[in-house]
C-alpha cells in the first residue's frame, strides 16, 4: 500500500515498476556494504534524502525506501528531525542471524545444501499436518508469484509461498530456522525468476510440490521439493561457488543494464 507521505513520481523512476525494485536493491546494497565494512563509522550521519537521491540518480521515494530497509535491518536509527545515523553493529538488535551468516560469505552452493535438509524436513510436517486454510495460503502466494510484474515483486512472493509451508508445518522452531535465512534465500531468488532456462517447462517448481501438499502425498512432496531446491546445482555455473552478496549484486547490475 502506498504511503500517505510518499511524494509525487520521479521522472528518474520512469518505466517498470521492476526497475524501480531493483534500483532500491541495488542502493540498499551498497550502502549496506558501506556500513558493514566500517566505511561509514557508527555514529556518522547519513546525507540527506536529498542528497542520497542526487548521489545514487534516484527518485526520493526509492531512498526512502532504501531507508525504510536499513531501518528495520538495524543497520541506521532514524532521530526525529535530525536525520539517519549509523547504528552499533554490535548490539544485539543489529546482530542478528543474518549479519552472522553474512561475516562467513555463504555462497549459492552453501545456501543450497542448507535448504535441502530443512526445507524437504519442512513440506513433510506441513503435508501431514497443514489445514485448509493454510493450503490455500500457499496457493494463493503462488498465485502471486506467478502474476508478478517484475524480478522483485517475484522473489518476494516466491518467498512468501516457502514462508506459508513452513507456517503449515507445526512447528515454530522449523519455520524460525528458515526465516533466519530469508534474506539468503531472497538473493538466490532474484537470479533465480530471471533466469530463462529455470523456467523451462518441465523444471519442478511450486505448481508441483503444491499438488503433492493437496493431495497429502507426503513422499512425492518431499521429492518434489528436493528436485525444486537442487535445481540450482545444476543451473547456476560458476555462480554456483561465488559469495551470494557478489553473486546477486552482481546480477541486479545486469538486470540494470550497468
Amino acid at each position: 500500500m502506498t504511503s500517505p507521505l510518499a511524494l509525487p513520481p520521479d521522472p528518474r523512476d520512469a518505466g517498470s515498476s521492476g526497475r524501480k525494485g531493483l534500483l532500491t536493491e541495488h542502493i540498499a546494497r551498497q550502502l549496506e556494504q558501506q556500513i558493514r565494512s566500517g566505511e561509514r563509522a557508527v555514529g556518522t550521519k547519513l546525507p540527506s534524502e536529498r542528497e542520497l537521491a542526487t548521489q545514487f540518480g534516484a527518485s526520493r521515494n526509492v531512498i526512502r525506501e532504501v531507508l525504510r530497509r536499513l531501518e528495520a535491518t538495524g543497520l541506521i536509527e532514524v532521530a526525529a528531525g535530525r536525520g539517519s545515523f549509523i547504528a552499533d553493529q554490535s548490539s544485539g538488535r543489529a546482530r542478528g542471524y543474518d549479519a552472522l551468516y553474512r561475516t562467513e560469505r555463504p555462497t549459492v552452493r552453501q545456501l543450497i545444501e542448507a535448504r535441502i535438509p530443512l526445507e524437504v524436513e519442512i513440506v513433510g510436517l506441513a503435508t501431514e499436518r497443514a489445514s485448509d486454510e493454510q493450503v490455500e495460503a500457499m496457493a494463493a502466494a503462488d498465485e502471486r508469484m506467478r502474476r508478478a510484474r517484475d524480478v522483485v515483486e517475484k522473489a518476494r512472493e516466491d518467498l512468501a509461498f516457502h514462508d506459508a509451508i513452513a507456517a503449515a508445518c507445526g512447528n515454530p522452531v522449523l519455520r524460525i530456522m528458515l526465516s533466519s535465512i530469508g534474506g539468503l534465500m531472497f538473493e538466490m531468488m532474484l537470479r533465480s525468476n530471471s533466469d530463462p532456462g529455470i523456467a523451462e517447462p518441465g523444471v519442478p517448481h511450486h505448481p508441483e510440490i503444491l499438488a503433492a501438499i493437496q493431495a497429502r502425498d507426503v513422499e512425492q512432496a518431499r521429492l518434489r521439493m528436493r528436485e525444486h531446491l537442487a535445481l540450482g546445482l545444476r543451473t547456476y555455473g560458476p555462480d554456483l561457488d561465488v559469495g551470494l552478496d557478489l553473486m546477486a549484486s552482481r546480477h541486479i547490475e545486469t538486470l540494470l543494464g550497468r
